[in-house]
């Protein structure tokens, strides 16, 4: 893997997909009633702290569509255009204004400017190319477009904010969207996605309409909260807004897709809550237990030294699985309202970006999480049948990245998509004591 002078990505099997049209889509519809151009929103230092990183990637697969070619990309289109109605910031742009004092502040300006549109085709990868092997496929990368562009890469250069592809496959469909996180997070993310795919499936064959009252996914809410000794905008040293568009050394790692059922699930769950009994009054969840199990794991298949890492890798091995698991509770435990007044009052004062460079300064011996099993992934129907699957793109991978996934089974799955080093994940993929509790592929 590297990168083009553009920042894009190249990776292997990029050639297996081929661009078929760019189109920027503007929203449309009736309701909500379009904004006025000059509307802003402000970002707050949840928001700008993230622009320093990568666009948020995340994408559905999905079952052979009635639809094709032109056709389907006209209709995907058209209800993407209304979706865009009712999530109109999305189709705004950032600004970055320099102050006479030698700052700069950065806002959402809801322009209705519109997001980029991309039709795809990779008539040699089929459905099962993508979800026979634990390993994730190099082509998985280049179902999305934006590819390791940065958040700040839209304020310094103005650009769209949401970029979707459609890629038709062999014998399905991947929708692949990428979105900049200093506008959006997770769950503004799928509710995008499960508006879209609403609309698109109330439109039956082809035919859409604007009416978006019976729509299921809640309205958004536009509007920032902001501590209030915070100035609004928050003005930021031009200096740091430099640092924030600096690009760092990709490493090289791969991908596995590991699915934990229901059963597995709670089963890790009693286990870490019997392990526990008498020593804590605090219930582990599902995902605590799930993400211990990967910790402990993952430390077997780096061979990290026992003094090694900040919960050093011994004791996560000898106090077991319980022990660890009530380490993340805690961890969850400690966010409280006084302490995050106390940072965003500080980072008002002090902006401090997130930077994947200092990450992967981590690499080797960090475990980082990222989004949630409760985002609605596999209700993204957009009329011809549930997603077979869910994978990311390259945005934000580094050694000792798991991001969170709702698993396919209903009542309780959950899926982690493990990026480490290629040796290290061999290991993992061989350990069986952490495979005894994952499904794999058929």
């Amino acid at each position: 893997m590297g990168s083009n002078h553009d920042g894009n990505v190249v990776v292997a099997g990029v050639d297996r997909v081929r661009v078929l049209s760019r189109r920027v889509v503007r929203p449309s519809g009736h309701a909500p009633p379009p904004p006025p151009c000059d509307e802003v929103i402000h970002l707050t230092p949840w928001d700008l702290r993230l622009i320093s990183i990568d666009y948020i990637q995340k994408g559905v697969l999905l079952p052979s569509p009635p639809l094709s070619g032109g056709a389907l990309a006209d209709a995907l289109a058209s209800s993407f255009s209304l979706a865009l109605a009712r999530y109109y910031p999305l189709a705004g742009r950032l600004a970055a204004d320099e102050r006479a004092d030698g700052t700069v502040t950065i806002t959402l300006r809801c322009t209705g400017e519109g997001a980029e549109f991309v039709h795809a085709a990779a008539p040699g990868v089929a459905v099962s190319d993508v979800v026979s092997s634990l390993y994730t496929p190099s082509e998985v990368w280049s179902f999305y477009s934006y590819n390791l562009v940065l958040g700040a890469d839209a304020a310094v250069e103005p650009r769209p904010l949401l970029s979707v592809q459609v890629t038709e496959l062999a014998d399905g469909v991947f929708i692949g969207m990428s979105m900049n996180h200093s506008v959006g997070d997770g769950t503004t993310f799928w509710e995008f996605m499960n508006t879209w795919s609403d609309i698109n499936r109330r439109g039956g064959g082809g035919v859409i309409t604007d009416d978006m009252r019976e729509i299921a996914t809640p309205a958004p809410v536009f509007r920032r909260w902001f501590v209030e000794t915070t100035p609004v905008s928050i003005p930021m040293p031009i200096g740091k807004l430099q640092n924030v568009v600096k690009r760092f050394e990709r490493p090289d790692v791969q991908e596995c897709f590991f699915t934990f059922p229901a059963a597995s699930a709670r089963k890790l769950k009693a286990r870490a809550n019997e392990e526990m009994a008498g020593t804590s009054t605090a219930t582990i969840s599902s995902l605590q237990a799930v993400l211990a199990h990967l910790w402990r794991a993952v430390c077997r298949a780096r061979r990290l030294p026992p003094e090694q890492a900040e919960a050093t890798a011994g004791e996560i091995q000898e106090r077991g699985l319980g022990w660890t698991a009530w380490l993340l509770n805690r961890a969850v435990a400690s966010f409280d309202e006084a302490a995050m007044r106390e940072w965003l009052e500080g980072w008002a004062r002090e902006p401090e970006f997130t930077y994947m460079s200092k990450l992967q300064s981590t690499a080797g011996v960090a475990l980082i999480t990222g989004s949630s099993p409760r985002f609605d992934v596999f209700g993204n129907d957009f009329g011809w049948g549930r997603p077979v699957a869910v994978r990311s793109g390259s945005g934000n991978k580094m050694d000792g990245k798991a991001t969170v996934f709702e698993g396919p089974e209903r009542g309780g799955s959950v899926s982690l998509e493990v990026c480490i080093a290629p040796d290290a994940l061999r290991r993992l993929a061989a350990d069986e004591e952490f495979m005894d509790a994952v499904s794999l592929p058929a």
